[in-house]
């Protein structure tokens, strides 16, 4: 109880991410690199704190693996906040879970997998659900791009899903430190990135700014990881699939009922064809 517990807060704090996003007027690359820098100090604390052991043997042994999911979490934040800021939580979020269908079609590619034909009906089936929510969304709204926003969604979609191809090569390290060096590593490679293009406008940002990155960083990463962490290691993979629809789930919630954002008859097809298939996947 205890496990699901864990997961489900986790699944639900991850969810209100797009809220907190919203409210940070800094440039997406900026709210990534201080989100994993934030995110990994609180981790290391914790490590600390608990007086558990990081193998720098292990960091050796990985480096290039490490690197490559660093490149690529880092990434994927910068395209999803990216997707916030120009179109509704909701695309957002829809978009994001395309990423499952991508793991699928590399998967032969890259773990050399088979792909079963109940597989190839899910992805069929998550191509026409995003379909839907794109066809939807070409003439609402002034106020977002939500076609762009969808595209930036559907590239974090396929950063992640490199993080997650990523993840299944590395060793002999702990889901705790595998995600401590990816935070730093994010932020690491994406300082260069910042200073290159929009420089860091930290002292520029307004008082509520300060607070949500401090919520991203401390709750969304740093509490958010440890609770999954928690979480997973206590739950079978079945409960895990399935609590896992909890995160979007509390994403449409929020976009409906703390923003009214509203969706289409249309759009909440492509939502469940999309999410329905992932999940039968």
């Amino acid at each position: 109880m205890k496990a699901k517990l864990c997961f489900i807060l986790s699944m639900i704090i991850f969810g209100t991410i797009g809220i907190f996003v919203r409210q940070i007027n800094m440039a997406s690359s900026e709210i990534a690199l201080l989100r994993g820098a934030i995110g990994s100090m609180f981790l290391l604390a914790v490590v600390f704190a608990t007086k558990q052991k990081i193998s720098y043997e292990s960091i050796k042994k990985n480096i290039g693996v490490l690197l490559l999911s660093g490149l690529a979490l880092g990434a994927n934040w910068m395209f999803f906040f990216q997707a916030y800021k120009n179109t509704t939580i909701a695309n957002a979020t829809l978009s994001y879970y395309f990423a499952p269908v991508f793991v699928v079609i590399l998967s032969p590619f890259v773990l050399k997998e088979k792909i079963s034909m109940k597989k190839v009906l899910c992805i069929a089936i998550s191509v026409l659900g995003m379909f839907l929510i794109i066809q939807s969304n070409q003439n609402i709204g002034a106020v977002y791009h939500h076609l762009r926003g969808i595209f930036y969604g559907i590239v974090a979609a396929a950063f992640y899903a490199t993080l997650t191809l990523a993840n299944k090569f590395i060793r002999d390290m702990s889901d705790l430190e595998t995600t401590i060096l990816q935070l730093l590593l994010a932020a690491g490679l994406l300082i260069p990135y910042v200073l290159a293009t929009e420089g860091l406008h930290v002292p520029e940002i307004s008082g509520v700014a300060v607070i949500c990155i401090l919520l991203l960083g401390v709750l969304h990463t740093g509490v958010g990881f440890y609770l999954f962490f928690l979480g997973i290691n206590g739950l079978k993979g079945q409960s895990i699939a399935a609590l896992s629809y909890i995160d979007p789930i509390t994403s449409l919630l929020v976009s409906f009922f703390i923003l009214g954002e509203h969706m289409t008859k249309v759009q909440i097809l492509g939502a469940v064809l999309l999410l329905g298939s992932t999940f039968v996947e």
